[in-house]
């Protein structure tokens, strides 16, 4: 028997793909590292709930068929449409982000993710930057999955545009170019702490954005 959760996951995948490249056209700028088969932690700015999909878009079919996005269980669990877009069609791993509330720890379950041979698409800083920051303070999930699978490369993408695409409360998108940055891996490495570690990946992140190159060349 056919299952028809995978085949409902490609198509969706597919659909979605060709929707955000005929609104933002989005392309990937692969700055310090290239398309990969290998098991990848994408790690991202975050402004839009539009911003994995236009992030797995720039990925190959292969990697993005087997790539899913770490999102919050509260957004996604708030209603039974929005539980079944994430559970069945954008396959996501859901995770209880109050620590006081949740049944389960966020770290097993990313963990089981990335067992079951999946890449990851994660938002350090942890929830959507509203703020004129460009980049919010990011949590301890990084560090801790770094730590517990060291050989899964971590890469910075900044994603540009996103957020003026699809903002805060907007259901139809506005039609803008968008891309993609892809950075060099970044590893932990034996000797370094969690803040030192989530300063630099904080860091290596914040220098693929544009603004921020154009503001240190005018600075």
């Amino acid at each position: 028997m056919i299952e028809t959760k995978p085949l409902l996951r490609r198509a969706a995948a597919m659909v979605l793909a060709g929707v955000a490249r005929a609104i933002t056209g989005v392309r990937p700028i692969w700055q310090g590292c290239a398309p990969s088969k290998r098991q990848r932690i994408y790690f991202a700015n975050h402004a839009s709930h539009g911003d994995f999909i236009l992030l797995s878009t720039c990925l190959l079919p292969e990697e993005r068929e087997r790539t899913r996005a770490v999102a919050g269980a509260d957004y996604w669990r708030k209603n039974r449409i929005r539980h079944v877009l994430a559970r069945d069609l954008l396959n996501t791993v859901l995770v209880e982000r109050n620590w006081v509330e949740r049944e389960q720890d966020p770290m097993v379950i990313m963990l089981d993710a990335l067992d079951n041979g999946h890449s990851l698409i994660i938002f350090p800083e942890g929830t959507r930057n509203m703020t004129d920051d460009p980049l919010l303070r990011f949590r301890s999930g990084l560090y801790n999955l770094a730590f517990a699978r060291p050989d899964v490369e971590l890469i910075p993408c900044w994603i540009e545009n996103m957020s003026r695409v699809l903002p805060k409360g907007a259901f139809l998108p506005v039609p803008l170019l968008c891309r993609v940055i892809f950075g060099a891996p970044v590893e932990l490495t034996p000797t370094e702490d969690r803040h030192a570690f989530l300063d630099r990946a904080r860091l290596a992140l914040l220098e693929l954005n544009p603004e921020h190159q154009r503001s240190l060349n005018h600075g």
